[in-house]
């Protein structure tokens, strides 16, 4: 269980995350939803350990969570430059992962140089990366960003499987239906705080609260713009 107390983070003066306290059930899919710039990255990145703790606490199985029990996917992953799929994926250790067989459901040429790479190549190449390294939890910064339809589901597929092996996801993403598709529980972030979280039987009730509060907040100034 990774559990997270009265945690604060700020960028300068500015107060990203504020008392923000969340507990993640083991061997769950976790959601983290919110409104751009609503810190859903800086919390992710205090969780593995890129940010700062400024105070307050992050625990995974009641010990200081590090970066041993986690990998972690950014949203726009970072490659050096002249060196091919297979050489980026030799950087991660793991003898029991069969890279051509994983490469099935990928299509990559990890022969050739990873700059000649589509942006949707790379991200699959760092999903691969995420998946080699095999560790307890798993961090996925919008996954889903630059993918095809069927690259989505397979990732989905994966990440069910994933789950039923023992390991606990959190995942963001921008469009909320694949969250809802997907996830166990949902945890809605707002002002630096955890507002609320939701389990798979009330995703249906959330979503339309949610998207029903968006249209009434731009309805009006629609109207003005548009008559």
């Amino acid at each position: 269980m990774i559990t997270i107390e009265n945690l604060c983070l700020s960028y300068g003066k500015i107060k990203v995350i504020e008392s923000l306290d969340l507990t993640i059930l083991e061997n769950t899919i976790n959601g983290v939803v919110g409104f751009n710039g609503s810190g859903k990255t800086t919390l992710l990145n205090a969780i593995y350990g890129l940010k700062s703790v400024e105070s307050g606490t992050i625990r995974w199985q009641g010990e200081k969570v590090t970066k041993k029990v986690i990998s972690y996917l950014v949203t726009e992953p970072f490659f050096y430059s002249n060196i091919t799929g297979n050489e980026y994926l030799s950087l991660f250790k793991n003898s029991s992962f069969d890279t051509n067989k994983w490469n099935e459901l990928f299509h990559l040429p990890l022969n050739q140089i990873i700059d000649e790479y589509s942006t949707g190549m790379k991200k699959k190449l760092a999903v691969l990366s995420v998946l080699k390294q095999d560790k307890p939890i798993m961090i996925l910064d919008e996954p889903f960003n630059g993918l095809d339809i069927e690259t989505c589901r397979i990732i989905r597929s994966v990440l069910l499987r994933l789950k039923e092996k023992g390991k606990t996801i959190i995942i963001t993403s921008h469009i909320i239906e694949t969250l809802t598709n997907l996830c166990d529980y949902i945890h809605f972030l707002e002002g630096g705080k955890i507002l609320f979280s939701k389990e798979k039987n009330e995703f249906e009730e959330f979503e339309k609260e949610l998207f029903q509060n968006l249209e009434n907040k731009s309805a009006q100034l629609i109207m003005e713009l548009l008559g």
